[in-house]
């Protein structure tokens, strides 16, 4: 985990962590994916709610992702924490340029338990999946 000061709207200082996870591109490995991403959001005191949308998202997003890797390669997962908001970003290597189909079951349940969802192919043998979690504002007392 790396963790760095920037400076925020506001002037002040925060922290931001990010955390990198590589792991093999296979669903059997999924579920220490989907433990570290319930870890970081309790790191940021999402609700349970909140933190089980998070991991049905990110492992939505890797599904959609495995059916596209080359097989014997790795999945790529980051996870950047800052103030309220979690961004993962799931990554794996491709054949040829492809995107996710975003008219889907599996896009709709993205869109539907993360606040942003973008699919990202910037080069033409890599695809990946960027969600964004903002934790609520309304705390339980």
């Amino acid at each position: 985990m790396t963790e760095e000061t920037e400076t925020r709207a506001d002037g002040m200082a925060g922290i931001r962590d990010v955390v990198s996870v590589r792991l093999p591109a296979e669903s059997a490995y999924l579920s220490v994916l989907r433990t570290a991403t319930a870890g970081l959001a309790a790191r940021l005191d999402f609700t349970l709610d909140e933190i089980e949308d998070l991991r049905i998202a990110v492992d939505e997003a890797c599904a959609m992702l495995l059916s596209h890797a080359v097989p014997g390669t790795d999945l790529l997962a980051e996870f950047e924490l800052t103030g309220q908001e979690m961004e993962v970003r799931v990554e794996v290597s491709t054949v040829g340029s492809t995107t996710p189909k975003r008219d889907d079951f599996a896009w709709m349940v993205l869109t539907a338990l993360a606040d942003e969802v973008d699919a990202v192919t910037g080069s033409p043998d890599r695809m990946a999946i960027v969600l964004r979690k903002r934790r609520s504002m309304a705390r339980p007392t």
